[in-house]
């Protein structure tokens, strides 16, 4: 499976005021500003493009329906493009009652290689379509067309007064499959969205240094690499850091949270001086990292291990006790 593990962030902001006031004997309802933006830690591949048509927010009342362009036209937004905590917005300053709701992102569904859809390029620039497999409508306009994917995001969040800021983070290494079978399209899988409160998330960041990445590689030996970043819960040893599978975690095997993809730092030149990473949204608590060359790999759907013959899997080395705050940003490098 040719794609690194990675997470992808869509950033969602509200920021909330009291207004309203009426002339008769009905209380004023309070509004507020809804704001909503994309943000990615990359997967193995040139282009992940999703075609974006709507958002929708729905509560027991009834549903909100948004635009992600003023002229109602899809917004085709390269994940690839906003790494990190890199932000593009898909709705901004749109008015609603506070409350509690439910949220859908609606998404062009295409099964062949078609840029004016959701699509992903690789490295060689072979273009696939790009489909989710979940469909329904949430109240949005055009919700039922046969090429309109649904991310629907079951679990109820509060807008209340004040200034309120969610993320919702894509994890690619659980959700984004290559290619499988008689298909010849990607698959984004809704099951791997989540939402945060991001006044609960700050970052880890840090950078990765050339003996760490040489060591592995010659441990892995072959010749393709890709360079990753897991994240894992507090306390996780070296020994106990396994790939992204479906088996549930045990005493001695215990699989990531999340990763991020190593990337080149060049200077003014291009010249490459270095290697870095970053966790954009992560909730507040104690972490460990584990470094991997070999994250091409990591096939969610089944567990690799370091004996398997043709995708061998194994963690380098770990960082352990890594704190992140709220709205902080903590930095563990791997010299």
């Amino acid at each position: 499976m040719n794609i690194q593990k990675s997470a992808l962030a869509i950033a969602l902001t509200g920021l909330l005021f009291g207004c309203g006031g009426s002339d008769s004997n009905e209380p004023a309802t309070q509004m507020a500003t809804f704001s909503l933006g994309v943000s990615d830690n990359p997967a193995d591949a040139k282009s992940v493009t999703i075609a974006f048509r709507q958002v929708v927010l729905k509560n027991d009342t009834g549903s909100y329906s948004f635009n992600v362009t003023p002229n109602g036209e899809l917004k085709f937004v390269d994940l690839l493009e906003f790494q990190g905590s890199a932000v593009e917005t898909l709705v901004s300053g749109q008015s609603i009652p506070v409350g509690e709701y439910q949220m859908c992102l609606y998404m062009k569904n295409s099964t062949v290689a078609n840029s004016e859809s959701s699509h992903v390029q690789t490295f060689d620039d072979t273009l696939y379509g790009l489909t989710t497999n979940s469909n329904g409508s949430c109240g949005g306009v055009g919700a039922d067309e046969s090429d309109t994917g649904r991310l629907f995001f079951n679990k109820k969040f509060t807008i209340a007064a004040g200034v309120n800021s969610f993320v919702a983070e894509f994890d690619l290494s659980k959700g984004l499959q290559d290619p499988h079978g008689n298909k010849d399209y990607w698959t984004l899988k809704p099951t791997s969205v989540q939402l945060f409160n991001q006044s609960e998330v700050g970052a880890i960041k840090g950078t990765v240094g050339a003996t760490v990445m040489e060591g592995c590689e010659v441990a892995a030996g072959g010749s393709e690499f890709s360079p990753a970043v897991y994240l894992y819960p507090a306390n996780t040893t070296l020994e106990q850091m396994k790939d992204f599978r479906t088996e549930a975690d045990t005493a001695t095997e215990i699989a990531p949270i999340a990763a991020a993809r190593v990337n080149d730092v060049t200077d003014t030149n291009g010249q490459v001086v270095g290697h870095d990473y970053e966790f954009g949204f992560v909730v507040a608590g104690d972490y460990s990292l584990g470094y991997t060359c070999l994250a091409q790999n990591d096939d969610p759907d089944v567990s690799n291990n370091p004996d398997d013959v043709e995708a061998p899997f194994f963690i380098h080395t770990a960082e352990t006790g890594v704190t992140v705050t709220a709205n902080g940003v903590a930095e563990r490098n791997f010299p």
